[in-house]
Parts: C-alpha cells; sequence; structure tokens
C-alpha cells in the first residue's frame, strides 16, 4: 500500500485564490478497558525521585502525573474511562510549491480508537536487547537518574468496529495492536514518555451464511499475501503477549462465526496521544507564530515552511495564491515552528524527534498530539511560574551564547546599491550623529533584476564590479568600530549568466556530490522565488568544511556577521546522503544549517590570537530565520523573515510583534525583525508600498528590541527608507539613540538569556500570569526584560494607544515622556502617542528605569 503522494505545484500560474485547508486525521475518540484481574483499583508509583504518577479505577480509570512538591496538582491526566492511546493506519498527500507546503491526510484505512490497560509495571534495570527494541535513551539521561526505574504500561488498541476487507467479499475484519507507554525522569524538572505501537493483528471473519468454500478460498488467498510480508517482532514484550482477562474481538464477534488471527508487515503510521484540559486553559508557544498567542480551540500543525505572503490579510493574500500555489500561507505557516507548549495553569511538554505532527486542541476539555509514524517520544515539563518553565525548557534543547556587544550596541544599516552608495548614506549617518554597529550589505555578491524585484546572485563570493575596493571599505569602517556584516544560504545558483565570477560554487558543489538529490541521483533543481538552485546536502560529511571554507574566506576580509538565509524548504521527495526520511530530514535541516554557521563561528574563535580573543569587536555573529525545536542551542541571533510593509494583523507589523512574543515563549531568547518590513508588491491593481509613517512606527518598535536593523525590502525603491529625507533620517537618528540609551540592561538581559533562557522581549504572561486581561493580549504591549513596558503604535493613523498596567505586583509605572505615574493595579489607561513619543513606561524607583531616563537625557532625547 502507497502510504505518500508528493504533488508539485511549482510552476502552476493560475491557482485556486481560496485555497481549502488541507484535510486532516479527524479527533480521534474511545473508551478505556481495564483488566481488573491484573490492575489494582489505585497505584501510587514513583516516576524517578521527584515525580509520581497515581492510577485510579474511579470513573472508567485514569492517570495522572505530578511533581513531589505539589502532588495535588496534575501537570498531566488522562480523561477518565476515555482511551489516551490510539493509532490509524493512512495515505498522506504532500502538496508542495516554492518552499510551501500543504499536508493532507487522506484514505484513512484503519483506525484503532479504543484501548485496555492490562499491565502497569515498575522496572528497575534494562538489557540491551530490550533497549534496542524500544529504542529507549534510558543510557543518556542525566547521570543523577540512570538509576531510576521505568514505568511501563501495557495494553491493546482495538477497534469494536468491524468492516469488510474485501469488496463483494464475505469476510470481515476488526484490529488490535499492542502498545507500550513509558515514563522516566530525565531531569529533576522533566518526566520523559515515550509511545510505541506494535503492528496490527487483523482478525478476519466470514459470516455464517456466505457459501463456506468461497469464504475460506478468499481468506487463504488473502493470509497467503499477507503471511509473505509478515515482520512481526515483539522483543522483551513477548511476556506480555497473552491477552488476560480481557476480549479484545469485535463487539459482533459471536453472530459472525468463524475468527481467524492474521499478523502482517503492515504498520500504523500514526500515532495519538489524547490528555486532559480545562476549557479555560490558555496555550502558548508553538514557535515562532504569526497570528494568535493563544492556541485553544485551533489545530497546530509543526512543520517547516515559508511563512507566506499575507498569511490570510486580503487582497495581498488572494493575489500571491492565484499567482503561486499557495504561496499566500495562512494563520499557522511559519518559518520556526516548535512542538512546544506552555498553558495559563503551569503545565507545559514537548516532543521530541522531527516528524510531522499536529496538536489538537480544538476541544474544551482534552487535548490531541498526532504524530506521522508508529512512535511518539517528548517530555512533560514542571514549573511554578513562565519563566520557570522556559528555564527547564531550554536547559534541554540548549540555550544561545552571549551576543558579541558590538551587535547590540548601535543601528545596523542594511543597504544595498555598492562601495559609493554606502560612503555617501554614511556620510549622511554621520552628519545625523546615528550611533552605528554595522552595516549589513545584503548585495556583497551582485545583484539582478528579476519579475519578483532586486534579487541576489547566489554565489557566496563579493562582487568587486559592485563592491570596487571592497576590502579598503571593510577597513575604513573598521576603524571607527563599525562592522561589515553580509548574506549567505544554502542553496547555490546556476552562474552561467554572471559575468565577473571568480569561483562557480554550484559547479564545485556538484562535483564534490554534495548536492541534495533527486530520485534519479541528479541534482534536484528546487524552484526558488525567480529561478532554480540546488541545495546543500548538510547530512553529507564534506559539505560541512566545505561551506565553512567560505565562511573563512569571507571573515578573512573583515566580514563580522552575515545573515544565514533560508532553511525551510528542503523538498519532502529529497534524496540525502544519510538515507534519512526527508519528511523528516526537512524539520531538522534548518537546525543542522544553524549548526555548521555556529561550529564554524566556535572553530573560528578557537583558532584566534589571544588578542583577538579576548577584543569583544572582533566577536562574530549570524542571524537566520528558520528553525525547528533545538534551533537555539545552534543559532546566536534570529529574525522574523519578510513582512509585508503593511499595517496587517496576519503579515504586517503587527504580526512582527506576535512573533516576537511567540518566539521568545519557546526558547527563542534573540529575536527581532527588519525595520519597516520586506514583501513589496507594486502592482496596477495592488499595490503594498511602506509609508513613511508605516517607518517611522517600525523604528520606534524596533528600539526596543534586541536588534536595531532596517532593510530596503525586494523592490528599494518604491518604500520609504531611512535615508529618504530629512525627517526619516532624523526620526532614524533620535531612536538609535533610544535603542542605545538602555545598551546597559540589554548586555544584562542577553547574559540572563544565555543563562537561564529568558527572552528580551516578553510577553507579560511571563512575569503575570495570573493576570486574565494579561492573557489575552497579543500584539498590544510588551515588556523588555522586566523593567519597561512598550505599547507601541501599530495602526495607520493612531496618535493613542490603550494601555493595560498589569496586576501582580506592587509598584506604579511612569511614563517616560511626561513622567505620569499610573499606580493602579488592573486599570486600562489612553495615553497619547504622536511621532517620535511612543508609549513608554519604566517602574517606578527601579534601578534600570532611572538609568535609562538619565540616559536619554544624556542623548537630548528627553
Amino acid at each position: 500500500m502507497s502510504t505518500l503522494k508528493i504533488t508539485k505545484k511549482h510552476h502552476r500560474h493560475l491557482n485556486n485564490p481560496f485555497p481549502s485547508t488541507p484535510t486532516s486525521l479527524p479527533f480521534i475518540q474511545g473508551n478505556l478497558f481495564i483488566n481488573s484481574q491484573t490492575l489494582p483499583p489505585n497505584q501510587n508509583s514513583p516516576l524517578g525521585k521527584d515525580f509520581q504518577l497515581l492510577w485510579s479505577t474511579q470513573n472508567g480509570g485514569y492517570l495522572s502525573i505530578s511533581h513531589l512538591s505539589h502532588p495535588s496538582k496534575s501537570l498531566w491526566s488522562t480523561i477518565p474511562g476515555q482511551a489516551f492511546i490510539s493509532a490509524a493506519m493512512a495515505e498522506t498527500e504532500v502538496e508542495e510549491s516554492r518552499g510551501s507546503f500543504a499536508i493532507k491526510d487522506r484514505d484513512v484505512h484503519l483506525v484503532c480508537d479504543h484501548q485496555s490497560i492490562e499491565n502497569i509495571i515498575l522496572i528497575n534495570q534494562f538489557g540491551d536487547f530490550q533497549l534496542d527494541y524500544l529504542d529507549l535513551d534510558h543510557h543518556k539521561t542525566n547521570s543523577k537518574f540512570a538509576d531510576s526505574p521505568v514505568l511501563i504500561i501495557t495494553g491493546h488498541i482495538f477497534s469494536k468496529r468491524t468492516k469488510k476487507w474485501l469488496q463483494s467479499s464475505s469476510i470481515y475484519r476488526s484490529a488490535s495492536a499492542r502498545y507500550w507507554v513509558l515514563f522516566d525522569q530525565k531531569e529533576n524538572n522533566q518526566i520523559g514518555f515515550k509511545v510505541k505501537i506494535g503492528q496490527p493483528k487483523f482478525q478476519l471473519h466470514h459470516h455464517p451464511k456466505a457459501s463456506p468454500s468461497t469464504s475460506l478460498g478468499r481468506y487463504r488467498r488473502l493470509r497467503r499475501k499477507l503471511r509473505r510480508h509478515r515482520k512481526w517482532k515483539l522483543g522483551w514484550c513477548w511476556f506480555l503477549t497473552r491477552t488476560k482477562g480481557l476480549s479484545i474481538n469485535s463487539s459482533s464477534e459471536e453472530e459472525l462465526g468463524e475468527s481467524n488471527v492474521v499478523e502482517t508487515a503492515l504498520e500504523f503510521n500514526r500515532v495519538c496521544l489524547t490528555y486532559a484540559s480545562e476549557r479555560n486553559e490558555r496555550f502558548f508557544g508553538f514557535g515562532e507564530q504569526f497570528s494568535h498567542m493563544d492556541f485553544k480551540g485551533k489545530r497546530v500543525p509543526i512543520f517547516v515552511q515559508e511563512q507566506g505572503i499575507g498569511r490570510g490579510d486580503q487582497p495581498i493574500t488572494f493575489a500571491a495564491n492565484l499567482v503561486s500555489y499557495r504561496a499566500g500561507g495562512d494563520w499557522s505557516t511559519t518559518y520556526a515552528p516548535s512542538p512546544f507548549y506552555m498553558t495559563s495553569k503551569m503545565r507545559s511538554l514537548y516532543l521530541e524527534g522531527y516528524n510531522y505532527s499536529v496538536f489538537d486542541l480544538t476541544q474544551h476539555d482534552r487535548v490531541q498530539l498526532q504524530i506521522h509514524g508508529n512512535a511518539m517520544q517528548g517530555r512533560i515539563l514542571h514549573g511554578n511560574s513562565p519563566l520557570e518553565i522556559i528555564e527547564h525548557f531550554t536547559e534541554a534543547i540548549g540555550r544561545p551564547p552571549e551576543l558579541p556587544e558590538w551587535v547590540i550596541s548601535g543601528a545596523v544599516v542594511g543597504m544595498q546599491g555598492g562601495t559609493e552608495t554606502v560612503r555617501r548614506v554614511w556620510d549622511k549617518l554621520r552628519t545625523y550623529k546615528v550611533p552605528i554597529s554595522a552595516f549589513w550589505l545584503q548585495d556583497w555578491v551582485g545583484q539582478r533584476e528579476t519579475f519578483i524585484g532586486s534579487q541576489l546572485w547566489w554565489n557566496w563570493e563579493v562582487d568587486v564590479t559592485r563592491y570596487p575596493g571592497w576590502q579598503q571599505l571593510v577597513k575604513d569602517l573598521s576603524k571607527h568600530y563599525i562592522k561589515v556584516m553580509t548574506y549567505c544560504n544554502p542553496c547555490l545558483a546556476l552562474m552561467d549568466e554572471k559575468p565577473n565570477k571568480r569561483r562557480n560554487l554550484f559547479e564545485e558543489a556538484k562535483e564534490l556530490d554534495i548536492l541534495v538529490k533527486d530520485d534519479r541521483g541528479e541534482p534536484y533543481m528546487v524552484p526558488n522565488t525567480a529561478f532554480d538552485v540546488g541545495m546543500l546536502d548538510l547530512t553529507h560529511p564534506l559539505t560541512a568544511n566545505w561551506f565553512k571554507q567560505i565562511l573563512q574566506e569571507m571573515v578573512d576580509d573583515g566580514v563580522r556577521g552575515w545573515m544565514a538565509d533560508f532553511g525551510e524548504g528542503l523538498p519532502v521527495d529529497a534524496v540525502l546522503y544519510s538515507g534519512e526520511d526527508p519528511i523528516a530530514a526537512h524539520n531538522r535541516y534548518p537546525e543542522l544549517w544553524a549548526q555548521i554557521n555556529r561550529e564554524f563561528v566556535e572553530e573560528w574563535k578557537s583558532h584566534c590570537t589571544r588578542k583577538e580573543r579576548e577584543d569583544p569587536q572582533e566577536d562574530l555573529v549570524f542571524f537566520m530565520r528558520a528553525g525547528f525545536r533545538d534551533s537555539p542551542k545552534w543559532g546566536m541571533l534570529f529574525w522574523e523573515g519578510d513582512q509585508m510593509v503593511s499595517w496587517q494583523a496576519n503579515d504586517g507589523i503587527k504580526s512582527s510583534v506576535v512573533a516576537l512574543l511567540s518566539s521568545g515563549l519557546s526558547g527563542y531568547a534573540f529575536n527581532h525583525s527588519d525595520i519597516g518590513g520586506y514583501c513589496t508588491m507594486n502592482l496596477p491593481f495592488i499595490r503594498y508600498c511602506r509609508t513613511e509613517e508605516l517607518l517611522l512606527r517600525w523604528m520606534e518598535l524596533n528600539a526596543f528590541t534586541i536588534v536595531f536593523r532596517t532593510h530596503e525590502g525586494n523592490k528599494p525603491w518604491c518604500n520609504s527608507q531611512f535615508y529618504s529625507n530629512d525627517k526619516t533620517l532624523s526620526h532614524f537618528a533620535r531612536f538609535a539613540k533610544v535603542y542605545k540609551a538602555w545598551k546597559f540592561y540589554r548586555v544584562e538581559l542577553v547574559k540572563e538569556a544565555a543563562r537561564k533562557g529568558s527572552p528580551i522581549c516578553r510577553h507579560l504572561f511571563l512575569h503575570y500570569p495570573n493576570d486574565e486581561r494579561v492573557q489575552s493580549l497579543s500584539y498590544e504591549q510588551f515588556l523588555v526584560g522586566s523593567e519597561i513596558l512598550v505599547v507601541p503604535v501599530l495602526h495607520k493613523g493612531k496618535k493613542n494607544v490603550k494601555v493595560h498596567f498589569p496586576v501582580g505586583e506592587t509598584c506604579s509605572w511612569q511614563h517616560i515622556w511626561t513622567g505620569k505615574t499610573y499606580q493602579k493595579q488592573g486599570c486600562q489607561a489612553w495615553v497619547e502617542a504622536p511621532l517620535g513619543y511612543p508609549a513608554v513606561f519604566v517602574k517606578v524607583g527601579s534601578i534600570v528605569g532611572e538609568t535609562f531616563l538619565r540616559n536619554l537625557k544624556n542623548f537630548d532625547i528627553l
């Protein structure tokens, strides 16, 4: 049975502008059956040294896990009398078009929705063969818990319904399979879990009214066919395979007559874990999300891809979908998802591995995790506060290193145009006394015009025609403590038409055989925007060193930072050197891309002279947009990708705040957006160009993020730029100084992020989790650390904002421009916010607030 269908839509130029939501496996619900002969009515089992699992037969039976510090608070529990393990066998269809993907469940062949619990066993030690079977990383856990017992729950999942096996046949089938659920302690605050589903057993029944010879003949032919593919293995669990006091046959088995058990080589490829939730429980996280903060009531897919152009905002989404299949995206599409959440009830869970998964939160009283595969593995987290949960989560997945101080000291000036253009703009910025950290010159490789605008030559070497005297430019800027940053990505374009190339990196990579391949063994030419590219196979052992040499040449010229773009577009039918499943590899690819860049940074630092190592001005940094769960471990800095140059909610200035805060809740401590957005469209029937007002408000917003960086956009001539006129230059200078005024606090927060994983920009929920109004906030306001409250203007033409002063601390907030204080907790107030004076508040009596205000006065801002 073919279980995967891939449909390529790259070259369809007229498409449905309103594509339907991909079909998905419905929410699976079934009953729980208890084996009263082998299970006690109530049982409390230790889970390592810090957790316990409660089993109770009340109301049909349920499980509950709690931390010993709060034994009455359930961190995870099943629903009484309801199955919590289920599985299905379904076909998958993936529609792919230029980095956008739609994953559909098709033709569900089998669902085992009911469950029995037959044994709850505490096992203290394993043999090697047992570990091999369950792929249990028991020996890799924290050594403090290496001797902790593992709790195993076993039983069957099954379907009570019978279905016809063959058309016009008297043979029917029901199915069952063995399952194993394991819990073991990983850290003081984490419980690991694993669900493993065995192969299905079909029970075939022929109706007594049918002709015995006909039924038996059909059955025997079918049994012979299935027997040829039999691969049933139970390993150490052989002694649990006997059914003990519980019938798993069809409820109508007695009426069907003779039945036969058939073992098959078929495997379940959908596993579901269902557990309890509360009606008013809010769900935050899931990586970098752009449209929502709270996902209760939604079905959240976890798959790396292009965020989309518009993502539901109109008319741009209509236009994008019309000309390129699903290019508009929707509320769920994102460059950097993560299978992680925390809730308003201080519950948290994440999945390990890289398979496609869905978090179904559509039911008010339960959650269902659906994963493509026959096993599921993850962790349940304990924490007393949101910040504690983030600390525990990032303790497991990894945290970023401290950023070089130079990149957070002043403006990162993103521009293009060549050497003389850079020098001319630099002169202007000096006139306006703009504090500058770096010039980010993405067109260092040269530029060409395509139908979507100005695009780069994807061949990672300096274009000396566009940037004559490149090394001298770098040196001149360096004398003024200004760094040069560049651009690269893991794709390579054909260079046949580029006249002044020194190297042809595509041909070099092809010769080394380090490009991703198609099913014919040829380099996979991946459609990307206006041209096709080869994509580096990051699983090949030669790729990392080859690409690090390219980075080394760049750094040898004096470059100290770069955008490591893309990483979200690995085709799902690619052939990789590692031989791994490309759908799972797709989610892992951006982590591998970050890892190569990070390894280069660390290796470069280790080979530096002592003088260079001790000079913070020499440290390297890279920033990227694509990511997955463990990306915070490898990535140094993130940016949010390509927002529209608009005021809209799903893909514009508002969405940049949602992405900033949701990613911060998911371990991405350092994130920011392009000042002014990126995606521009200038057509007769649809026009999205960056207005001056939008640019100025975005400057005000990003002056309170980790990096203050501009971008001209994909059509620079259509957009208002920081250098457009005196007003934009003055505003840019003003807010570069505002940004510099809280550098002292930014340095402190960077150290905290590297130590605990705490984000720089924080949803108020992190500090005020019990304030119900705070829980409902989206893009309206945020905290910088804990001491600065920012309420940006995100609506066109608005000159005031509504501020919520949270409940939870006995402190007052001071408006930085007027000095007015707001003392009442939980109150809301309208605050004036004309251009140049965004609504920003500091805590009264805060050392951070007082220092910030003093610095603003020193910069003549106050």
